[in-house]
């Protein structure tokens, strides 16, 4: 068995070696030898879950987040600016009324379609790179466990068909919102002929469609990339229970760390700029709605209601995704707590160690017992240096006991979970997030609402 101490010196991103593959299957690795960014065919790969990959692949091709070639590259980018930006700028100064504010009011629209862009545009760049970097199956993490995929492709599929009907249901009930504001506006805003406001209607939903879709869809990615190692982190804290070799689990979970930190860097960049948008997007709306001293209605002002419900969904989804997976990381010390409590005053445990103590001092009191009687005086100074007899069974009941205390304070000091830039995404993060929020709408009001009431 491998040194302990030389395990837990080693660094995240060490390649850790099996020696029992039976006892923990998760932990075996690909071939390293194979180019980073093709894809390795798993051995024993159920083709269901090849299948939803496949289809889950073809949906973010179609979003334009495929970008593997100059071409795919080329296109993406040209579509995004086309119908996320061209269309909706053009759309508004077509349907501009000076005259009628009360149906419009270009500053809340020009804002809307920055936020919205501004939003696109950094899931588009940071997800696309990812997959263009390590493709579907690595990006997801399912392809590490060669032979094992049997074993999770059930709970693989059911997450990520989840992860279809989340996207679908979030983006129709925005779409339905979005549609119901934009017909009510048209109907209300005075036009000579029909042709053009529909027209203009149509695309200002396409381009919000859009837009809306590509951020929403790579929340949604991470929101299921955090939903797969939950799976591996319910089964080790299954393991527990059926598992007694410590240096399998303290392997298992330097894997699964290294793939929480694997993710905390492929994800950091796009939850802060997300993060960063999503606040300076409603803060600027607060700015404008409390500063505008007309009449604000949900005619000239619904689609900042529309637009602030799906950045705060798509926020509130990655908050939650990291959240949830930080605290089955750090829960994990408290199943192993448990299971080391079990373990020690277990029955038979606790009766082999009493048992073999009693043996041991009574071992030790006969030798000592012998050596006065036999020994003289002058004798009994150099007692200390006797060696005293050894009992095996109690030795090995010991050492099984610190083996399991040294696992418990290593999962204690080494809690893993979703981070940015070092701080793990808790619930304590998210409740200084909330307070910063708070404070930040305060300050809002108190620039806008004061300045007008003067």
């Amino acid at each position: 068995m491998a040194d302990p101490h030389h395990i837990l010196s080693q660094p995240s991103n060490t390649q850790i070696q099996i020696q029992n593959p039976t006892q923990t299957p998760l932990l075996n690795t690909t071939d390293q030898s194979k180019p980073r960014n093709q894809e390795i065919p798993e051995e024993g790969s159920d083709p269901r879950l090849d299948k939803n990959l496949q289809k889950l692949e073809l949906f973010l091709t179609l979003l334009g987040f495929n970008q593997t070639s100059a071409l795919s590259f080329a296109v993406s980018w040209i579509a995004f600016f086309f119908i996320g930006v061209a269309i909706p700028l053009v759309a508004l100064e077509l349907l501009d009324c000076s005259d009628c504010e009360q149906y419009q009011i270009k500053e809340f629209e020009a804002e809307i379609v920055a936020s919205q862009a501004c939003l696109a545009s950094v899931s588009l760049l940071c997800v696309s790179h990812n997959l263009r970097k390590y493709g579907i199956r690595k990006f997801l993490f399912v392809d590490r466990f060669s032979g094992q995929m049997a074993r999770f492709s059930d709970h693989y599929i059911q997450k990520i068909e989840d992860s279809f009907r989340m996207f679908v249901l979030w983006v129709l009930a925005c779409f339905v919102l979005k549609t119901a504001r934009e017909v009510t506006r048209v109907l209300y805003v005075p036009h000579d002929s029909w042709w053009l406001p529909v027209a203009i209607l149509l695309a200002l939903i396409l381009s919000w469609t859009y837009a809306s879709a590509i951020y929403l869809s790579a929340c949604i990615l991470f929101y299921l990339v955090c939903n797969l190692q939950i799976i591996h982190f319910e089964d080790y804290g299954k393991s527990l229970e059926r598992e007694s070799d410590v240096m399998v689990f303290i392997e298992e979970h330097i894997r699964l760390r290294h793939h929480l930190s694997k993710i905390s860097h492929r994800f950091r960049i796009y939850l802060l700029l997300v993060f960063l948008v999503v606040t300076a997007g409603l803060v600027v709306t607060l700015f404008l709605t409390t500063g505008y001293t007309g009449l604000i209605t949900l005619i000239n002002g619904g689609d900042f209601a529309v637009s602030s419900l799906v950045q705060v969904a798509g926020i509130t989804l990655c908050l939650n995704a990291a959240a949830k997976i930080s605290h089955r990381a750090q829960g994990i010390a408290s199943l192993a707590s448990r299971w080391h409590a079990t373990v020690t005053c277990s029955s038979a445990d606790a009766a082999q160690l009493r048992v073999s103590s009693s043996i041991g001092n009574l071992g030790v009191a006969s030798t000592m017992g012998s050596v006065i009687i036999s020994k003289s005086e002058s004798d009994l100074e150099s007692l200390e240096h006797i060696a005293m007899p050894r009992n095996t069974q109690l030795d090995s009941c010991i050492s099984s006991y610190h083996k399991r205390q040294a696992f418990v304070l290593y999962l204690q000091m080494n809690p893993g979970g979703i981070t940015i830039f070092g701080l793990t995404v808790d619930r304590g993060l998210i409740n200084t997030i909330f307070f910063i929020e708070l404070s930040l709408v305060l300050f809002v009001l108190g620039k806008t609402v004061v300045i007008f009431a003067q």
